[in-house]
């Protein structure tokens, strides 16, 4: 009892009650072969498990509980691993409003066993009463028609579909379950066939009809079967592995999107693109944490296509930082500011804390103008990277100082609020929409889109990003000189470390309308040179089903934090040919410059 009573304490100590209450009241899954478990019963009914499994054999006047008559060990009996256990919990008041399902596997002599399971369980009053708890007689069962005569509290598991039995017999029959290999020799992984699969929905609707929970047992365990399953009804999920199936299932919901937004394709016209002709203008799109599977989400929810993917100029760049195999937005965004590595949190400081040039500082003195647009507030670690200078990203107030101070033509992004008490507004024309670049005549100018933290796609923000590139454009072609655009799709990042599949399908798509922007400017402006890449990936996010004409995607992640995988860098007009290839992160600013004579 006091084993019991630690390992609850500690475990929901460890996990929290309410994420797993939560589980249990989404997912029902069946923990199959639940002895096999390193601590059974504790293991399935803390994680939700809304049946468990026990194999029993009579022996010597005992309930044994193992998978075969060797595995017989004197200290594994019913009681011991089962009933004391579930008598504890009650006890406690743990989960005592949710249904459990105890099925009692018998894998000796159906009647001798049942009647001695029947005298042991009657020494535990406070499961045999409680409403909540069936007891579930599966394997070796008695005759169909004799059920009725067994106590009030003894359930059976039915498993001959299709043949009938009394109305009085039929009462006691809690569950129904089916032999999977007996429709399907599918192992879970890919899909099932056509035909296997009209088979495995004809024995479900079957059951359906019987108005009692279903399973398959021999069925296929793997995320594929489990989500194949929950969409073709099945009531009760067979699991080896109750914790990973109930956070597979519980938090598929978050996974499992519908894209409601979409980008208009735009097919460049490819006049100049790969053309060994001079650069003018150079726009750098990063989509904050947008890896492939990222990119790939969101053109498989976009009818299989985006503006960006119709570029034929592509690479991969290596993002480790100066420091660490894992880089952040800071040290990500220095390398691609300044063309050198350093440390993780700082911008545009080298790894010994000293500030370095950044690529709009070199341009300033060669009479650029220059930009900034962000989905960020504009003092974030992307954004801030292309203007200040610290060696801690969290130096809000220093970076605030640095745009005062900066050269910036032009600056669109939220955190309007952290301006407050600066002169902010002496240097920069602070305009109350993007629209308003159209007819502005200053020099330089600002827009907040948000006091504070900017909207994200899913809140509402609708096309503020791609209408701040198309104006921040025209403002910055009216003054007939050259220029360089920093923009950035801030957001793919913030839903990536969330594990918000829904916001890195909504973000990326949105980051692909401002793509659009540039690549129209760019055909209508020669000597614009258009480079999309991202600064790291993040989520280790997957896309392992989904459905292209449903515009559905179903996301997989393996961490909340950034990966070391390499980004893709996509890039249009003269000289695109140059960024091909795999190289690292600070080597995109050697690349520009070089085309900037």
């Amino acid at each position: 009892m006091k084993t019991s009573i630690l390992f609850i304490s500690l475990f929901l100590s460890f996990f929290g009650t309410g994420n797993l209450l939560h589980a249990q009241e989404q997912v029902k899954i069946h923990s199959h072969n639940d002895y096999n478990q390193t601590i059974p019963f504790w293991n399935a009914f803390a994680n939700g498990a809304a049946s468990i499994e026990a194999d029993i054999f009579l022996k010597e006047n005992n309930l044994y509980v193992s998978h075969d008559p060797q595995g017989i060990v004197a200290s594994r009996t019913l009681e011991d691993l089962y009933l004391k256990p579930l008598e504890s919990a009650l006890k406690m008041n743990f989960k005592k409003e949710n249904q459990l399902f105890l099925l009692i596997d018998i894998k000796t002599e159906a009647e001798p066993t049942l009647t001695k399971l029947i005298t042991v369980l009657n020494k535990y009053e406070s499961i045999t009463t409680n409403k909540n708890i069936k007891i579930i007689v599966s394997g070796n069962r008695p005759d169909p028609e004799t059920y009725a005569k067994y106590p009030s509290f003894i359930y059976f598991d039915f498993q001959e579909l299709g043949k009938s039995i009394s109305k009085e017999n039929w009462s006691k029959v809690a569950m129904v379950s089916a032999d999977f290999k007996k429709y399907s020799v599918w192992n879970g992984l890919g899909r099932l066939t056509e035909q296997d699969y009209k088979n495995v929905s004809a024995i479900i609707a079957k059951a359906k009809e019987t108005n009692k929970p279903f399973r398959f047992w021999g069925a296929p365990d793997t995320k594929s079967a489990w989500k194949a399953f929950l969409e073709m009804g099945v009531d009760l999920i067979n699991t080896d592995s109750p914790y990973n199936c109930v956070q597979y299932i519980a938090n598929l919901p978050k996974r499992l999107v519908t894209a409601s937004t979409s980008s208009k394709v735009y097919t460049p016209t490819f006049k100049t693109d790969q053309k060994n002709q001079p650069v003018k203008n150079v726009i750098l799109l990063i989509g904050d944490g947008n890896g492939l599977s990222q990119i790939s989400s969101a053109v498989l929810a976009n009818n299989g296509a985006l503006s960006v993917t119709q570029l034929k100029s592509i690479g991969f760049i290596k993002t480790q930082s100066a420091d660490d195999f894992t880089t952040d937005s800071a040290a990500a965004g220095t390398a691609l500011a300044t063309g050198q590595k350093t440390n993780n949190r700082a911008i545009g400081t080298d790894t010994l804390g000293k500030p370095i040039v950044n690529i709009m500082e070199v341009l300033q003195k060669k009479k650029y103008s220059t930009g900034i647009i962000t989905t960020d507030e504009v003092t974030g670690a992307t954004p801030a990277s292309f203007y200040a200078h610290t060696t801690e990203r969290s130096n809000t107030a220093q970076i605030a100082q640095d745009l005062v101070k900066s050269k910036l033509n032009l600056f669109v992004g939220g955190g309007g609020t952290t301006f407050k008490n600066t002169s902010l507004n002496t240097k920069f024309k602070l305009l109350n929409s993007v629209k308003e670049l159209e007819t502005v005549t200053t020099d330089t100018a600002g827009v907040f889109i948000s006091e504070g933290r900017v909207p994200s796609v899913l809140e509402g923000r609708k096309e503020a990003l791609a209408d701040a590139t198309k104006y921040s454009l025209e403002f910055l072609s009216k003054k007939k000189k050259p220029f360089f655009l920093m923009i950035e799709g801030a957001q793919i990042d913030s839903f990536g470390h969330v594990n918000n599949a829904g916001g890195i399908v909504a973000e990326t798509i949105d980051f692909d309308t401002a793509i659009t922007q540039a690549l129209i400017f760019a055909d209508k402006n020669e000597g614009t040179l258009v480079i999309v890449t991202a600064d790291h990936e993040t989520s280790g996010f997957a896309i392992p089903q989904g459905n292209v004409k449903k515009h559905k995607i179903e996301g997989d992640f393996i961490t909340n934090d950034h990966t070391g995988t390499m980004v893709p860098i996509f890039s249009y007009g003269p000289h695109s040919q140059d960024f091909q290839g795999v190289y690292e992160n600070n080597e995109v600013y050697n690349k520009i410059l070089s085309l900037l004579k």
